[in-house]
């Protein structure tokens, strides 16, 4: 539906909502990979569906990983500009400028899963039938070599520092509103800083979900390499297990959650969702907003709502 409402609506398609949308397309194809998870923890062995779907669908996973944090991290630098320097802004950030950086962030997520192709594969335990011990899981030469933990340092780089540049990012926004709230610099001046707060707002709430869904991820996925090495504690590998089944859960949480928030937090998400589906806005005294209301909530290109 987001990909709808940014795609259909002309004045919707804005350079927050342009990341936005990506954002949903790889939520879309996490979504398409969770039956073949279910499955796993349905029947865990024996996999029967071959090598190369059990790496694609891994390998779409660790992009998608990758991607929706760099997505979220680029539109934040986005909107610290649109905040901080909004004459500049205005310049340098355009519609098709975004799009070329959303093209060469999900390149740069392709690239980096690509590893997963050697680190994951159907293997089985020596001296058992295949056809009944079977798994899709890290490959032994990916623990030997020690790839599979060079691979979790990377995605950990992936995750804690974006994770960083967001807390520096936000607090310099938040700054900014601050200053100029205090020193009342006009009625324009004001709409837009009650603009940009009310976005700043809704966009902080995204990247908090993200990090409450992804943290447990990260940190199971940690504890399951460490589970490999020699003279690891039976424990890590216990607590890594129940890590990942809890980090299973918030994955694709991660993924669902977004959409609703637009819609609690958005106005304007709300009314372009019911122009998609053809409904009705409630009038004024149910909740809603005037022609007039609508019409400029649609010219501010620069935020969501």
């Amino acid at each position: 539906m987001t990909v709808l409402v940014v795609s259909r609506f002309r004045d919707m398609r804005t350079t927050t909502n342009l990341y936005l949308s990506s954002m949903a397309f790889s939520d879309l194809l996490i979504f398409l990979c969770m039956p073949l998870d279910l499955f796993r923890l349905w029947q865990y062995r024996p996999w029967n569906f071959g090598d190369l779907l059990c790496k694609l669908f891994q390998f779409v996973s660790e992009s998608c990983t990758y991607s929706t944090i760099l997505n979220i991290t680029a539109l934040s630098v986005e909107r610290y500009f649109a905040v901080c320097f909004p004459l500049k802004a205005k310049v340098v950030i355009t519609k098709g400028k975004v799009k070329l950086v959303i093209l060469v962030l999900w390149a740069v997520s392709f690239v980096s899963a690509g590893p997963i192709f050697v680190l994951v594969g159907v293997e089985h335990e020596n001296g058992t039938n295949p056809l009944d011990t079977n798994e899709c899981r890290a490959t032994e030469y990916a623990i030997k070599s020690g790839l599979l933990t060079i691979m979790v340092w990377t995605s950990s780089v992936f995750f804690f520092l974006p994770v960083f540049c967001l807390t520096v990012l936000y607090s310099l926004i938040g700054r900014k509103i601050w200053r100029r709230k205090r020193k009342n610099m006009g009625p324009n001046t004001s709409s837009r800083d009650k603009n940009n707060k009310q976005t700043v707002k809704m966009l902080a709430v995204v990247v908090f979900a993200f990090i409450l869904c992804w943290l447990p991820f990260h940190v199971g996925r940690y504890l399951f390499s460490k589970s490999f090495e020699a003279g690891s504690l039976e424990i890590v590998a216990v607590i890594s297990q129940y890590c990942n089944l809890v980090s299973f859960v918030l994955f694709y949480l991660s993924a669902a959650i977004n959409p609703i928030l637009y819609n609690i937090m958005s106005k304007k998400y709300r009314v372009a969702a019911c122009r998609l589906f053809g409904l009705r806005v409630l009038p004024k005294n149910r909740f809603s907003v005037t022609k007039e209301e609508h019409s400029r909530a649609w010219t501010e290109s620069s935020v969501i709502i």
